[in-house]
């Protein structure tokens, strides 16, 4: 069945604060599929930190190893899931990086702590020892002491504009509901799955 579709991105904001107002712990945390130029892929968690017509924000690392796959390879893959409402959510699209001056905005709003440790971590590379990085994080926050953290040049934010956005409600013997929105230029189509 094919019908003209409402806006995905209202009815995820939707989803998202029913998960918030009904605090299920993380419910911002989405898993974040990359794949380097050859194929291989890797997935991790990441939280969502901005949503709007535009896509999905998330910020990391750029020397990161998903900074890098989006870097040489920038498609990408989200699913959030809220157990107790048994719903999930999969986004499909490409990767941009977001202007400096949102990641400026969104550095300070950050915890300081935080804040210290995206400056200390030089992300995915290897560590001789936990030691070493407490070590650096240390030094930073004497340094920094009584002043604020400057955002590193490599810490960034990357936003996936979704192609495809799928929503999926548990349901009764695995008869779950399935909708998947599939972008047309700037309309969505709305399409049901079988599950």
């Amino acid at each position: 069945m094919v019908r003209r579709a409402h806006d995905p991105i209202a009815k995820f904001i939707r989803w998202l604060e029913d998960a918030r107002r009904t605090r299920i712990p993380n419910y911002e945390a989405m898993a974040l599929a990359t794949a380097e130029r050859n194929g291989k892929t890797s997935v991790r968690f990441v939280l969502l930190k901005g949503i709007d017509e535009r896509g999905f924000v998330f910020f990391s690392d750029a020397r990161s190893r998903k900074g890098r796959e989006l870097g040489s390879n920038p498609l990408a893959s989200l699913a959030l899931y809220w157990q107790p409402q048994g719903r999930q959510v999969r986004v499909e699209g490409r990767v941009e990086e977001v202007t400096p001056a949102e990641t400026d905005a969104y550095w300070p709003t950050r915890p300081r702590q935080s804040r210290l440790a995206a400056s200390a971590s030089l992300q995915s590379a290897r560590l001789r020892s936990r030691t070493e990085l407490l070590e650096r994080c240390a030094r930073l926050a004497k340094k920094f002491r009584g002043r604020e953290i400057p955002r590193p040049p490599c810490w960034t934010g990357f936003r996936v504009r979704p192609d495809a956005i799928e929503f999926w409600t548990h349901r009764a013997h695995r008869l779950h509901d399935r909708e998947i929105y599939l972008r047309r230029g700037r309309a969505w189509r709305r399409d049901l799955l079988q599950p």
